[in-house]
């Protein structure tokens, strides 16, 4: 079996003389959760429209499955999408369009009324069956759209700005099923997340692409693009100042560690930053050397955290 869910290779996009996506290459892992992320205009909403069919790139080739996203009837039940602004029939009842959705992917009745169910007490909305859609909140909508993207539990599953517009229990509540879901299916489900919440995308992301006015500028797993198997940072207490003396930093007996191989620090900011071999340690490893110096030293450490988080790594590149 393919170990890629996703296949795009110089995928174009233009809209008369502008170009929305600019020959962007990638590949995502069958079973991983992967994120789509840059600023507006950057091109996000264009390649996830490419991804789900409902757009034809200019050039370049993209592949779902195996399949080009247009091959409806051979990504059926296999391929499920949640687009951003999805709006569902006001006058439907819940459990009727739930059901109406899983009869168009072929599922005679009885395993389509069953699928209707299971999806829509996977977000805990199984009170919800005979409710109109237009009486909704916007955070049970935005759950009964979810449920119709995993209805019948898809091997590919397209989620465009998951939680947006929601209050944080919501989000928080959406971002736990996401995860629950991920690797459903023996481990074989897929979801790729399109996104502005970096914070969430790090939290459950296992890789992303970043991309900047319609191109890639980076891609790779979460620990490669936040540099959290490259180095540490170590935020100390207000006061704190360079040197060996009690209560300051000493940057050389960090320096003289066999595992480090770079050693900053930001006075104005009061960070201190170290890059280490990978290849010799983890960061674990490099974590605790560090900390046993600092705290002989009577450093006060405020925070630790692995690598520079996602959204300082995006910041630098668009």
């Amino acid at each position: 079996m393919d170990s890629h869910a996703i296949r795009v290779a110089g995928l174009t996009k233009r809209f008369g003389p502008k170009t929305a996506v600019d020959a962007v290459t990638l590949t995502v892992g069958t079973g991983s959760v992967y994120g789509l992320i840059g600023p507006n205009g950057a091109g996000k909403t264009t390649t996830f429209s490419m991804l789900a069919g409902y757009l034809r790139p200019t050039e370049g080739s993209v592949e779902v499955l195996g399949f080009a996203p247009t091959a409806v009837d051979a990504l059926r039940s296999r391929l499920g999408v949640l687009p951003q602004d999805a709006i569902l029939p006001a006058s439907d009842r819940v459990g009727e369009f739930l059901f109406h959705m899983a009869r168009l992917q072929d599922l005679p009745h009885a395993k389509a009324l069953e699928a209707a169910h299971t999806a829509l007490d996977d977000v805990d909305g199984r009170a919800w069956w005979d409710q109109r859609c237009g009486s909704l909140s916007h955070g049970m909508a935005k759950r009964v759209a979810l449920a119709q993207a995993f209805l019948g539990q898809p091997e590919l599953v397209l989620l465009d700005e998951p939680t947006a517009g929601l209050d944080p229990r919501v989000a928080w509540e959406m971002r736990q099923l996401i995860r629950a879901k991920k690797g459903s299916r023996g481990g074989r489900c897929t979801i790729v997340i399109s996104s502005h919440n970096l914070q969430e995308l790090e939290e459950i992301c296992d890789g992303a692409a970043i991309l900047d006015r319609g191109r890639l500028v980076a891609s790779g797993s979460m620990a490669e693009l936040t540099a959290a198997n490259e180095e540490v940072r170590f935020l100390v207490a207000a006061g704190t100042r360079r040197g060996t003396d009690p209560g300051k930093v000493p940057l050389s007996p960090i320096r003289d560690l066999p595992t480090v191989a770079s050693v900053d620090f930001d006075d104005e900011g009061l960070e201190l930053v170290v890059s280490f071999k990978r290849q010799e340690a983890d960061a674990e490893t490099v974590i605790g050397q560090v900390l046993t110096i600092l705290l002989q030293n009577r450093v006060r450490i405020s925070g630790v955290t692995k690598g520079r988080g996602l959204e300082q790594r995006v910041m630098d590149l668009t």
